[in-house]
């Protein structure tokens, strides 16, 4: 099943949140005005639509009028420029799951996907928690308290350092590009040709190990155990 972008033609958002997507595990499509949605709409098996509201050939509020008036339950995340309260609670009252403003930043909007994926999919067996830790060799992250350990040594990381260190660990052993990390840790509007990326790496390789971050030339990097 695959979640549909349907977004204005604007080939960064569409690229860094696709590419997002791709590295979660999700099947991305995209559509850049209302008939091209509507044809996906026909033609695919679809868990979830990202909606801007802002099309070339139309309002976004008529594909979701469309989709209610059909009674289709697919979750809807409304993604706009339009941040007034009359824009937020028409799009609820006509139907929308979830409401979010640009610019965004594609952690936000990975994680009220996963959370509107969750409640149409059968629940998490009794017993059965979900992690709030995330390991890699002596490395251990821990989601809640925000603590980070490399064996008995306790690290301070700074905010951005923890996310994208927490990154790196959700795909241990995956090639990240740069555009990925740029999407995940700092929001799609971040300029893509900024070295905050390789800074960052550096700062995270001096406090937590060098060994463990492998450059990947000309991709990205990737997350060994160490």
């Amino acid at each position: 099943m695959s979640i549909i972008l349907i977004v204005e033609d604007e080939e960064r958002i569409s690229s860094f949140v696709s590419k997002g997507l791709r590295a979660a595990g999700h099947q991305p499509l995209v559509a850049g005005t209302v008939a091209q949605a509507q044809r996906l709409l026909g033609d695919e098996a679809v868990e979830l639509i990202v909606l801007d509201l802002g099309l070339p050939d139309g309002d976004g509020m008529e594909v979701l009028d469309t989709l209610r008036g059909q009674g289709s339950s697919i979750p809807v995340i409304v993604l706009t420029a339009r941040t007034s309260i009359d824009d937020t609670v028409a799009s609820l009252e006509s139907g929308a799951d979830d409401y979010m403003a640009k610019p965004f930043r594609f952690e936000e909007l990975l994680a009220r996907i996963r959370l509107r994926l969750r409640s149409t999919t059968p629940s998490t067996p009794a017993g059965a928690p979900e992690s709030t830790t995330l390991h890699s060799g002596e490395l251990v992250l821990d989601l809640v308290s925000r603590k980070v350990r490399v064996g008995q040594r306790e690290v301070e990381l700074s905010t951005r350092e923890f996310e994208l260190a927490a990154t790196f660990l959700r795909h241990p052993g995956q090639v990240l590009t740069r555009e990925q990390l740029l999407s995940r840790v700092w929001g799609f509007d971040f300029d893509p040709g900024s070295n905050v990326v390789d800074v960052y790496v550096r700062y995270l390789r001096r406090k937590l190990g060098a060994a463990r971050f492998t450059t990947v030339r000309g991709v990205g990097y990737r997350l060994d155990d160490a």
